[in-house]
């Protein structure tokens, strides 16, 4: 189990781990070993995590979740397989640990009289500059 919160760890078979040819620095060494990671979660079947922080998990997630619900983290900026794997792992925790943090609900404000007042004053200098820009009759 690998702990995310106080509350919630992740069970480790949830989590796969593929080794893939990365871009990143490396030399000649990189085209040779695969030590770029990419971590897959499905978020939408895990048991580890409450419906409430899975559902915000996808949202956050964005263009790293597939159609089918699993977040694909690819982490390429180390030269070791084990330094990259660290970084996708430790992505991924970031990633739900902003998942559980719950939004704060926004509150509607009305415009204060003096922001009302501001606003039609700014209307009407307005209204003066275009005003004085019209052709006047008479002044040919």
């Amino acid at each position: 189990m690998i702990p995310v919160t106080d509350t919630i760890a992740l069970d480790e078979s949830e989590i796969e781990e593929s080794f893939i040819r990365g871009s990143g620095p490396g030399g000649q060494n990189v085209n040779k070993v695969a030590t770029a990671v990419q971590l897959r979660f499905d978020a939408r079947r895990s048991r580890s995590l409450p419906d409430m922080v899975a559902i915000r998990l996808m949202k956050l997630a964005g263009s790293r979740l597939t159609n089918d619900g699993v977040i694909v983290i690819t982490a390429q900026r180390f030269r070791t397989q084990e330094r990259n794997r660290q970084d996708a792992l430790e992505r991924l925790l970031d990633l739900i640990r902003q998942a559980t943090e719950t939004p704060k609900p926004r509150r509607a404000t009305r415009p204060t009289l003096a922001s009302k007042q501001r606003r039609l004053e700014s209307k009407g200098r307005r209204s003066e500059v275009k005003k004085g820009r019209s052709a006047k009759p008479g002044f040919d």
